[in-house]
C-alpha cells in the first residue's frame, strides 16, 4: 500500500468518527419520538340522543380523558394535552352546548352529560380511563360514578370544583343574581368570568378566545347549567360507589371540598392545595399541575 493510500485511510476513519460522535450527540439533543408532544386531531361521536359531542386527542397508552369546566372549551387543556399525549392517550371533551359540540336546548343536567362522557369512553373502547373534571366538571364526574361505578376507571381527578353535603342559601343567592346578570349582558359578564379565573397574567388574545368561546353557548343553556349544578344537593350516590383514588387539586377558597372529600374518601383521596392560583389553576401553575397529575397517573395500578 502506498504512503498516500494509507493516509487516505487513516483520513477516513478520523472522518467516519467524527460522523459517529455527532450522530451520538444529535441523538441525544433530539428527543425521541415517545418524548414529544403528539399530533392534536379534532373528532366528533355521536351521543344515543343524537348529540355531535367534540373532542380533541392525541397520543397513545394509558386513557386520560379531560373535562372542562362551565362554558369553556376542550383547548383550555393544551398544556395538559401537550404535555401528557407523550406517554399517554390523551383525549379532551367539548361537553355538549360547549365549544365546537351541539348546542340543543335540552339535555343539561349533569348526569345526561355524565352520560354522555360515558359513552365517548366505550366509542372510543377506552380501558380504565383516568377521568380529569375540573369545575363544575367534577359534579359531573360524581355523578358518572353514581349512574355507572367506578369499576372501569383507573382514578378520578377533580380540579377546584365545589361539592357540598348541605346547600347553601348563601351562594344559591349569589348564582341567582349573577343567572339575571347572564341574561341581560352576556359578553360582559363571560368577559369578567374568564378574566377572574385566573390569578397569573394572561394575554389579552387568550382571554379574548376564552371569551368568545364561552359566549358561544346560548345564554339560557349557561344559566340552565349553573342552575343544575348547585340543585344538586346529595353525592351520596357518587361516594359510595366510588372505589378508586381519587386527586383533588384546589385553590383554598375551595377548602370546604377538599374537608368534605377527606371526610368521605379518607386515605383514598390526594389532596393538593395550590396557593396564589385562580380557579384555572392547571393554567395559572401548568407545570405544578403536571407534575401532581404525573406521579397521581404513575401511581395508579396498570
Amino acid at each position: 500500500m502506498s504512503r498516500s493510500d494509507s493516509a487516505y485511510e487513516v483520513g477516513f476513519a478520523g472522518e467516519k468518527s467524527v460522523r459517529i460522535r455527532l450522530a451520538v450527540i444529535l441523538l441525544c439533543i433530539v428527543p425521541a419520538p415517545s418524548l414529544m408532544a403528539q399530533a392534536t386531531k379534532s373528532e366528533f361521536f355521536r351521543t344515543s340522543d343524537g348529540i355531535s359531542i367534540h373532542y380533541l386527542e392525541a397520543g397513545s397508552g394509558r386513557p386520560i380523558v379531560f373535562i372542562p369546566g362551565w362554558t369553556m372549551p376542550a383547548w383550555i387543556w393544551q398544556k395538559q394535552i401537550d404535555e401528557f399525549s407523550k406517554k399517554y392517550h390523551v383525549v379532551a371533551v367539548d361537553p355538549r352546548s360547549q365549544g365546537e359540540s351541539d348546542k340543543p336546548p335540552y339535555g343539561h343536567l349533569p348526569e345526561t352529560r355524565a352520560r354522555d362522557y360515558k359513552e365517548l369512553v366505550d366509542q372510543l373502547g377506552l380501558k380504565q380511563p383516568v377521568l380529569v373534571g375540573w369545575s363544575m366538571g367534577c359534579g359531573e364526574l360524581m355523578k358518572y360514578v353514581e349512574e355507572f361505578g367506578s369499576d372501569n376507571l383507573s382514578g378520578l381527578v377533580l380540579v377546584d370544583g365545589i361539592l357540598s353535603d348541605k346547600p347553601s342559601l348563601e351562594m344559591f343567592n349569589g348564582m341567582t343574581e349573577w343567572m339575571n346578570l347572564l341574561q341581560q349582558d352576556r359578553q360582559k359578564q363571560a368577559a369578567g368570568f374568564v378574566r377572574s379565573m385566573f390569578k397569573k397574567p394572561q394575554t389579552d388574545d387568550y382571554l379574548k378566545r376564552l371569551t368568545d368561546a364561552s359566549v358561544q353557548v346560548p345564554a339560557d343553556t349557561a344559566v340552565a347549567l349553573i342552575y343544575n349544578m348547585i340543585a344538586v344537593k346529595d353525592f351520596s350516590g357518587g361516594f359510595a360507589r366510588l372505589n378508586r383514588p381519587v386527586l383533588f387539586a384546589y385553590e383554598p377558597v375551595t377548602q370546604q371540598t377538599a374537608e368534605l372529600l377527606k371526610a368521605k374518601l379518607g386515605d383514598k383521596v390526594r389532596i393538593e392545595r395550590f396557593d396564589g392560583d385562580g380557579h384555572a389553576l392547571f393554567v395559572d401553575d401548568p407545570e405544578k399541575f403536571n407534575r401532581v397529575l404525573g406521579e397521581f397517573v404513575q401511581s395508579l395500578p396498570e
